[in-house]
């Protein structure tokens, strides 16, 4: 709903929901899964990376927000994303924006050796990509902040590279908890030079704050390749 003033009831500005919504409804395409940096595509296109602990619903995130029910693989079995999978999204004229689905973290299953490989696969990414303008840390609206959230904010803050958090499954908390959960990280997120202040609540299942997360991918994306002009005004 729109209020007075081109904003909706949550500050979300109208236009910037627009843009987000117009930039979604582009054709987005997967482009390749790479296993080392050697494979990283140049495209010279701002690009944004969706990092999280496994299972924390990734791919869950990326299909709601594309409207693509299988353009990333999901799957009730931590760690099946093993590859950082490149996505094209913009209109047919050229891609205006690259997402960037990472493999999950924190998973104990696997073998030492594969989480170390990648491990250093993804930190080698978020450390040296220049066209990396953020990386929108997935975390359980359920269990808020772990240990291996931490690490990577760090490492982070350390390198200079914006991140912002994005709460997923809160169709599995009360108002109030919900709440309670955004003024816990928000508080924390204080200590975090490179984190963005806004915290994204989102249901993939439901659809909540997708047009909000929309909008505010759409403000990365190259504004000469996306090519949208707002109508107000």
């Amino acid at each position: 709903m729109t209020a007075e003033g081109g904003e909706t009831e949550d500050g979300t500005d109208a236009d910037a929901l627009e843009a987000g919504r117009w930039l979604f409804a582009q054709p987005c395409e997967f482009m390749l899964g790479v296993t080392t940096l050697r494979a990283l595509p140049d495209t010279g296109l701002p690009e944004i990376a969706f990092a999280g602990r496994s299972n924390v619903g990734k791919s869950s995130l990326v299909n709601a927000l594309t409207g693509r029910k299988t353009l990333a693989r999901t799957s009730n079995t931590p760690g099946r994303t093993k590859e950082l999978n490149f996505f094209s999204l913009g209109p047919a004229t050229g891609p205006a924006l690259i997402l960037v689905d990472l493999p999950g973290y924190g998973y104990a299953r696997e073998t030492k050796a594969r989480v170390a490989q990648w491990t250093a696969l993804i930190i080698d990414y978020l450390r040296g990509r220049p066209e990396l303008r953020r990386v929108f840390v997935l975390v359980d609206s359920r269990h808020g902040l772990k240990d291996s959230d931490r690490d990577v904010m760090s490492m982070l803050d350390e390198v200079a590279v914006s991140y912002q958090i994005v709460l997923t499954k809160i169709d599995k908390l009360k108002k109030n908890e919900l709440q309670s959960r955004i003024e816990e990280i928000g508080t924390e997120l204080k200590k975090h030079p490179a984190s963005h202040p806004v915290i994204h609540a989102t249901s993939s299942e439901k659809g909540t704050g997708i047009a909000e997360l929309r909008a505010e991918l759409a403000s990365l994306a190259d504004e000469a390749a996306l090519g949208y002009k707002p109508q107000s005004g």
